[in-house]
């Protein structure tokens, strides 16, 4: 047996590090992102009525498989993402009718809290899902849904609080680098409005930024017509016996 001389060998391992290390990054950005936000609550534990109702609808409607008003168009989502509790009680509907199951996570067990502890283990989580939506090769072409918190989606608040860190969707996805938007993508997701979409496309696979962004508002159809849809940044309208926060 030959014996390879060791500066050979050390050779050959630099030669593979480099050949490694030129590789271009493995296509990893989804088709398409639709982000929507939860909907109303009752407070911490689950949604109040008009929250179960509108989860009903984007199911039925905005989100279903048949419907001619759906955004996915028969096109069966790679994933239905949730956050926190509120996120995945929103999301149950829509996973449903797609016989999908939701991924969880060890903050769907805890009552959303507005206190800088709590959102800083929703910070982690929200790290750890974008990094991988833009990384991982598993979405490559693919329409992906997000049901999640709007302080995480954007809020110019939370990113003061934690400055220094990437926290919201709007920093980590680079949704402020878009080229085209009127007035930019808005910093801060207002606190009244659960009536909106956010869509995100992409045209290239190793995309970091998306190429196009969408605001759709929801207007839904009988029975579920009776569902405000605020304006953007106006308060919502609520029946007095929603049960609503």
């Amino acid at each position: 047996m030959t014996r390879r001389p060791t500066g050979f060998l050390i050779a050959i391992a630099a030669a593979m590090i480099g050949l490694l290390a030129a590789a271009p990054r493995s296509e990893a950005a989804p088709k398409r992102i639709i982000i929507v936000r939860h909907g109303e609550k009752a407070g911490p534990p689950s949604l109040c009525s008009l929250g179960k109702e509108r989860a009903r609808a984007l199911a039925a409607q905005y989100l279903s498989p048949t419907s001619p008003m759906s955004l996915l168009k028969g096109e069966k989502p790679a994933a239905i993402l949730a956050i926190t509790l509120h996120t995945l009680e929103t999301a149950r509907p829509t996973a449903a009718v797609w016989d999908m199951h939701v991924p969880t996570n060890a903050l769907m067990l805890t009552p959303i809290r507005n206190n800088r502890y709590f959102n800083s283990l929703v910070n982690t989580q929200n790290r750890k899902v974008a990094r991988d939506l833009l990384e991982n090769p598993r979405w490559h072409g693919t329409t992906v849904v997000m049901f999640w918190e709007h302080f995480h989606i954007a809020s110019e608040a939370l990113e003061q609080e934690f400055a220094g860190e990437k926290v919201t969707l709007r920093q980590l996805l680079n949704l402020g680098e878009i080229k085209g938007v009127p007035g930019g993508v808005p910093k801060t997701w207002p606190n009244g409005n659960y009536n909106f979409f956010w869509i995100l496309d992409y045209d290239s696979p190793t995309a970091t930024v998306p190429t196009k962004f969408t605001v759709v508002r929801q207007y839904f159809a009988p029975p579920f017509a009776n569902l405000p849809s605020n304006d953007w940044g106006a308060p919502e309208p609520r029946p007095a016996d929603s049960g609503c926060t």
